[in-house]
């Protein structure tokens, strides 16, 4: 598995279901980057596969998940711009 580089910035929604039950334009969006500096600080959740699954029907399109392994060498599901 490639250890990514992160930046985080923000994606504008458009979908009327998401932007009702969140109330904000903007959301955040992780990105791949080539720049080994940039990183992008959170925490890990330890989920079930149905809580997983909720995530993944919550997500528009702009959002793709994809494992990728952390700076701690820990691995983890990561919402990233599609």
């Amino acid at each position: 598995m490639p250890r990514y580089s992160f930046r985080r910035e923000l994606v504008e929604i458009t979908d009327p279901d998401v932007l009702e039950r969140s109330g904000e334009r903007f959301h955040p969006i992780v990105m791949p980057s080539s720049n080994n500096d940039d990183a992008v600080t959170g925490k890990v959740f330890k989920i079930t596969s149905d809580e997983l699954a909720a995530a993944d029907a919550y997500e528009v399109s702009d959002y793709k998940r994809i494992e990728a392994r952390l700076r701690s060498g820990a691995k983890a599901w990561v919402y990233v711009k599609a």
